[in-house]
């Protein structure tokens, strides 16, 4: 009788630990909407919280949403103190050095910039960008702009209102809203196409990439993905 509670134990315990590695845990910053935000319930909101839940649904895994700033994003994948990245974070070579990447739940979309004068040369301007962002690196390596970095979105749009910086460079899908709700914002410059779409980021190796990577996969080809874009991104927006 004693050996059959020992080994009841030992199957609970062994049961319980299967279940804690079952759980994923869904990292994303919190902070750039539509892509994913904070709502007034204190919950991961969005686009990706959208997405993110249909994909772990279809994958048959049960997930769990972590907020991280986007500065540290990368290397605390790395460290194991979540499981995934769906962050808006478009897929480039030096990324996919680091971590693998999902196929795209994302088309390559324009990155735009936002100042409050048509009046900007690039050449000279001061331009804002969120730090370790695709766009940053454009700034830094392919103009003759000045570029300041921000760790956060918000603070790049209020360089540009408090005259900081002359505009702030950045994913159309973030600065399209806040254009259309600021008259004191607009669109300048030219677009500029950047990364090689949005996808979901996870650690080197990691086995569980495959079925997040078929649940994209079949939401592309029933329409819910490009539902879920629109329904987001509104009706102009990239989609498969």
């Amino acid at each position: 009788m004693k050996h059959l509670i020992l080994s009841a134990s030992i199957l609970a315990l062994g049961a319980g630990i299967a279940s804690a590695q079952d759980v994923v845990r869904m990292g994303t910053e919190g902070a750039y909407p539509p892509y994913n935000f904070i709502n007034d319930n204190g919950e991961v909101d969005g686009f990706e919280r959208d997405l993110g839940d249909e994909i772990c649904a279809r994958a048959e895994l049960t997930c769990e949403w972590v907020t991280n700033d986007w500065d540290s994003i990368i290397p605390n994948l790395t460290s194991g103190n979540y499981d995934t990245i769906i962050a808006g974070m478009s897929i480039t070579p030096e990324r996919d050095e680091v971590i693998d990447f999902t196929q795209p739940y994302i088309p390559p979309a324009s990155s735009l910039f936002l100042g409050m004068s048509e009046d900007i040369d690039l050449d000279g301007a001061v331009i804002a960008a969120q730090t370790n962002t695709i766009q940053a690196g454009y700034i830094a390596a392919e103009t003759g702009a000045t570029l300041i970095e921000f760790a956060t979105p918000d603070e790049t749009v209020a360089a540009v209102r408090n005259g900081e910086a002359d505009a702030v460079f950045a994913d159309g899908d973030y600065l399209l809203p806040i254009a259309e709700e600021d008259p004191d914002l607009m669109i300048v410059l030219d677009p500029v196409q950047l990364g090689g779409g949005v996808g979901m980021g996870m650690r080197e190796g990691d086995e569980r990439l495959a079925a997040f990577d078929a649940a994209i996969a079949s939401m592309k080809e029933d329409g819910t993905l490009n539902a879920l874009i629109l329904e987001w991104f509104g009706e102009d927006a990239a989609t498969w």
